[in-house]
């Protein structure tokens, strides 16, 4: 069946935030065939294009004056693989993410259960570069195939082809809005590697009586309850997960500010240190912030790093909210925080 375009859509069911937008087009397709025929259409060509996928990473402070394409190519497939030691992994970027983590691990295939429970597509995962306790979406990636919206030409991305980072990657730069993921192959380990280099990790594993080598399936077990424990759940509460990036500083900057407050957590990367930007967020003290006349919106209770829409909040002031986090945390620390949310 064709892909149909439709015209005054609301997109307050597909947006984790619940915001109350509309996009002017719209139509959803669930196969590069009906992609194709939908980017030749005259009123899809000229229009400003937005590809959704779960709505879990993106704040609408306005109408879309544009069409937006919603991914719904579904699969989920395990490739031949020579080696006996890994199997590459074929998903459709229609496919929830979590759900791909559970039909691995259903698979006897490890590699991305830390990832467990990351809200959205598998489509938008290489674009973010998705990454959570100890281990990124690039750890597990081989490849993955993206149509060219100038041309509708069907194309594979290399790993090197993708120019991976801390939530960025070739799509979000150099390739922006100018290809649609359609699948994603990941390469993951037949053997058991967990990664448990997070403490929260290791201690909710201790928790759950877990003291030998786990399982990919509980260490996916101990991930969700974390998550579980922290963020919370769009169905119930408007909002699209770590708002802000983990912000990096250099050593020089690190340990002066460590010198101010002593209690500052901190990581190494290469060429500085992560410094949580939830931390420096509860420092200025937002967390559990409401704000507005009726207080429905504002900064989650359990988790500063989440803003949250209580219900009737418009993107706009959102947006607000998240500017005013951003100059505070910018005067006591000096530090710039970068949203981890696409705002448009």
């Amino acid at each position: 069946m064709a892909a149909q375009l439709q015209h005054n859509v609301s997109l307050r069911s597909l947006n984790t935030f619940g915001i109350d937008a509309r996009a002017r087009l719209f139509a959803a397709f669930s196969s590069v065939d009906e992609l194709r025929e939908l980017l030749r259409l005259p009123e899809v060509q000229q229009a400003e294009k937005l590809v959704l996928g779960g709505g879990s990473n993106v704040l609408f402070t306005r109408d879309f004056d544009g069409v937006v394409l919603r991914n719904e190519i579904r699969g989920l497939e395990v490739l031949a693989d020579p080696d006996g030691q890994t199997a590459r992994l074929r998903a459709g970027a229609g496919e929830s993410w979590h759900g791909v983590v559970e039909y691995a691990l259903s698979q006897g295939l490890s590699g991305i259960e830390n990832l467990s429970l990351i809200p959205g597509t598998v489509g938008a995962a290489p674009l973010q570069n998705i990454g959570a306790y100890g281990v990124e979406l690039k750890d597990a990636f081989d490849h993955l195939e993206a149509v060219e919206i100038s041309t509708g030409q069907l194309r594979a991305f290399s790993h090197e082809e993708c120019g991976f980072g801390y939530r960025e990657s070739v799509f979000k730069g150099a390739l922006k809005n100018q290809f649609i993921v359609t699948g994603v192959v990941l390469r993951l380990h037949r053997q058991p590697r967990p990664n448990v280099s997070y403490g929260a990790i290791r201690t909710t594993l201790e928790e759950m009586g877990i003291t030998d080598e786990p399982t990919p399936q509980q260490v996916s077990q101990a991930v969700i309850s974390i998550r579980r424990s922290k963020l919370p759940d769009p169905q119930q509460i408007g909002n699209a997960g770590s708002f802000f990036k983990n912000p990096e500083v250099s050593q020089q900057k690190f340990d002066e500010l460590k010198a101010r407050f002593p209690e500052l957590p901190g990581y190494p990367v290469p060429g500085g240190v992560k410094v949580p930007a939830g931390w420096l967020i509860e420092q200025c003290g937002w967390k559990g912030h409401r704000a507005g006349e009726t207080g429905h919106y504002g900064v989650h209770a359990q988790q500063a790093l989440v803003l949250v829409n209580h219900g009737g909040a418009t993107g706009a002031e959102v947006r607000e909210l998240a500017e005013r986090i951003i100059a505070s945390v910018r005067e006591r620390f000096g530090i710039e925080l970068h949203p981890e949310v696409n705002i448009l």
